[in-house]
């Protein structure tokens, strides 16, 4: 890409990178031109076969006025955005424009952000360099292991992808060093590095699919789409779910267990989190969220309570258009991603704007009910695991109407109070919000899938009963004497 701007003539691009020495490498392989590059330390240094050194142009205008009086000339500059808020920095780079197209010149500023004061902007071309692709991982697994006779990890580099080539390394170093092999798992570890690095995200722990009683469609479900992760797969990648239902009834454990039927890792992001008083700064920290979840690969991204993230925007109450433009920039990638299975939950459907239930926001919203019997009977086999407790399997058909975390809080009390008092002292959330769970109810019916598992059909068989057939029986002759 930079060649062709070369050739174009353009004086001025930003390259936006998070591996300025990959980056730089990579522009000094280009030929008929002199590369050259500048830091406020080393100042300017050209490369072979026109070496140079300038250790006293460490200002930057004595740089940018270098450029002007050479000719066919690149020259990679480290950190001079820092320096573009002064106005003589800036005011140099104008000047200089003219002269740099007519010399061939072209000024290549490195950065990780996009980064202009508004002058200069007409001016620049801003090119985003791309991390390195599975296959350049995977031949740099190559390249370290073959100096110890050590395989390459095809699994690795695809998880790999998302890293720099730095990060890359050093996960498969340490891959060595500790375990002797290209190992899956110490990638992912450094992609959670570059998670907790950003403060924006946060890795969650998933959560067993063995401590979700019930839910047996819904499992089935996630179970299928799994398949389209298959790297030999070409079927479409799912979008995500929105799981709407009853609190308490497991709709946040059900997120973090299906981050393990996917074997994917888990990621949850708090919008509000993400909000600062700066103007302009809660937007840009959900872009680069969102970023950064493009760059991490194959994942589940977890947002809990999906109602008070986005609270206000479907009645237009909201903080001067702050969390609108957050929730308009998270609807297009949203739409657009295709490495994040979202998983989104909530409790009150009717605070959430529509266009988050329209056809294609989520290939499918789901109701968790309260428990069938079949599920609380699972719920009570999970808990007693759980706590060490021995709640009757049998009492699933009294707790009708309890969800399982009430089911849990009983056992969790059991065992300070006994089981009886336990549960006598817990009024389930069926009977103090009988009518919102019914209008809840009646919202789903016609607009969700049902996630719940359903009731076991009666066994009895009405049975019919038949009289025997009696033998007919000849009346007995009368012997006349």
């Amino acid at each position: 890409m930079i060649l062709h701007l070369l050739k174009a003539g353009f004086p001025c691009v930003l390259l936006q990178t998070l591996e300025p020495h990959r980056t730089e490498d990579e522009i000094k392989k280009i030929p008929g031109w002199r590369i050259a590059r500048w830091d406020c330390l080393q100042g300017i240094r050209s490369f072979p076969p026109q070496s140079s050194l300038h250790e006293d142009m460490q200002n930057p205008v004595d740089a940018v006025n270098w450029l002007t009086s050479a000719k066919d000339t690149v020259l990679v500059c480290h950190g001079l955005v820092s320096y573009l808020d002064d106005p003589m920095v800036s005011q140099s780079i104008l000047n200089a424009i003219p002269r740099y197209k007519g010399c061939g010149n072209c000024l290549v500023l490195i950065s990780p952000t996009p980064t202009l004061p508004l002058p200069l902007q007409p001016f620049f071309h801003l090119v985003e360099v791309k991390l390195p692709e599975e296959e350049a991982l995977y031949r740099l697994q190559t390249d370290l292991g073959e100096t110890h006779n050590i395989r390459p990890n095809r699994k690795a580099a695809r998880l790999a992808t998302g890293l720099t080539e730095f990060q890359a390394e050093t996960a498969y170093s340490l891959s060595l060093t500790t375990k002797g092999y290209f190992s899956s798992r110490s990638v992912t570890e450094a992609k959670a590095q570059m998670i907790k690095k950003s403060g924006l995200l946060e890795i969650f722990p998933a959560a067993d699919i063995a401590d979700v009683g019930g839910l047996a469609p819904l499992k089935e479900y996630v179970l299928n789409r799994a398949q389209a992760y298959r790297p030999d797969s070409a079927l479409p990648k799912p979008k995500g779910i929105l799981l709407v239902g009853v609190p308490g009834t497991g709709k946040s454990k059900t997120a973090c267990a299906i981050a393990t039927m996917l074997k994917f890792p888990l990621i949850r992001l708090d919008i509000g989190a993400l909000k600062n008083a700066l103007v302009g700064e809660s937007e840009r920290r959900m872009r680069e969220a969102t970023k950064i979840i493009d760059a991490f690969g194959n994942c589940v991204l977890f947002l809990d309570e999906l109602e008070k993230m986005f609270s206000g925007t479907k009645n237009g109450l909201n903080d001067s258009g702050t969390t609108m433009g957050m929730f308009s920039h998270f609807l297009t990638w949203a739409s657009d991603q295709k490495t994040a299975f979202i998983v989104a939950t909530a409790n009150n459907i009717k605070e959430l704007p529509p266009e988050f239930l329209r056809a294609g926001r989520f290939d499918a919203i789901w109701f968790v009910d309260l428990p069938s019997r079949i599920e609380r009977t699972e719920i009570i086999k999970i808990m007693n695991r759980k706590y060490g407790t021995s709640m009757p399997e049998a009492w699933a058909d009294e707790l009708t109407g309890y969800t399982g975390s009430e089911i849990e809080q009983i056992l969790r009390d059991s065992l300070f109070d006994g089981l009886d008092a336990a549960r006598r002292s817990l009024i389930p959330l069926s009977r103090t919000m009988k009518e919102d769970i019914e209008q809840l109810r009646q919202w789903a019916r016609s607009r969700a899938r049902i996630a719940n598992t359903p009731e076991e059909e009666s066994s009895e068989i009405r049975k019919i009963r038949r009289t025997p057939k009696l033998k007919s029986m000849s009346a007995p002759s009368e012997t006349v004497h």
